[in-house]
């Protein structure tokens, strides 16, 4: 007996997913990671000693658009079996930074040497696990046709602060017509894991953005005279947390460079 299609369509990411992971563990792969393995939700990653997770564990409660939580780990364990086989965050991630006192002092891709038995990882949904939602829709996804990272910008919009983590919001772009725009707000507000729906859309300089063609992070994309830009929340926003709250040792992911699990987006969604 024949499988069903989707059943052929999950096997075929697990599998992209399974391999894109040994990629970046042998150091093959070092991209961003919109539009690999399409249909399985992707994750921005926050690791930092326990005495300091309880209270980024409260920021994220607070700011579930932002920060919508996949995964929390125990202390010391790099393994994250609920979301996929063999997954180890010390060297599965495509490029890490590393922050120090809320100083960026490096990236690497691989943080193996710097684990700890006491560290916290914590995996955020990430808008790349609503992009195949979209494409299936029949919108098209400019940093996907353009093979770039989105864009992403700092806002003027606060976070809710934790006692010692705060900020203001980061939030990613994609341009659509304003037809597309609406379609893209139904289908995103089904997907709160992977940020929900847009927090803005249309002119810039209401959010804080003076400039949309420089992002902050990420590349620019073309928006065309019939496109607006539509802005969601970004995982990148504890980034901004953690210059502000100075913990000993952070390590992140680098901007659009997300850990991709084996966790279905559908699992994820609202019906």
């Amino acid at each position: 007996m024949e499988r069903p299609i989707a059943f052929m369509q999950r096997d075929a990411a697990l599998a992209e997913a399974r391999n894109l992971r040994t990629k970046i563990r042998r150091g093959e792969f070092q991209d961003a990671t919109s539009g690999y393995a399409s249909g399985l939700a992707q994750g921005n990653v926050v690791i930092l000693p326990k005495n300091w997770a309880d209270d980024f564990l409260l920021f994220c409660q607070k700011n579930p658009i932002a920060c919508p939580l996949l995964a929390v780990s125990l202390p010391g364990q790099p393994l994250l079996d609920a979301l996929g086989d063999d997954i180890d965050i010390r060297s599965d991630v495509p490029e890490y930074r590393v922050f120090r006192h809320g100083e960026f002092t490096k990236e690497t891709q691989d943080i193996s040497d710097l684990w700890r038995a006491d560290m916290v990882t914590f995996v955020l949904g990430c808008s790349f696990s609503f992009e195949d939602a979209l494409m299936r829709a029949g919108l098209s996804l400019r940093n996907i046709e353009s093979q770039s990272n989105v864009s992403m910008y700092k806002t003027n919009i606060p976070a809710n602060p934790s006692q010692h983590f705060s900020g203001n919001l980061v939030v990613s772009m994609r341009p659509f017509t304003p037809a597309d725009a609406i379609r893209a707000i139904q289908i995103t507000s089904r997907l709160p894991k992977s940020h929900g729906a847009p927090i803005h859309f249309g002119n810039p300089e209401m959010i804080g953005i003076s400039d949309i063609s420089s992002p902050d992070f990420g590349d620019p994309v073309t928006i065309k005279d019939d496109e607006i830009p539509v802005f969601w929340a970004c995982g990148v926003t504890p980034q901004l947390a953690i210059a502000n709250a100075r913990p000993p040792i952070a390590i992140t992911h680098a901007p659009g460079k997300m850990l991709v699990t084996d966790i279905s987006t559908e699992q994820l969604s609202i019906l």
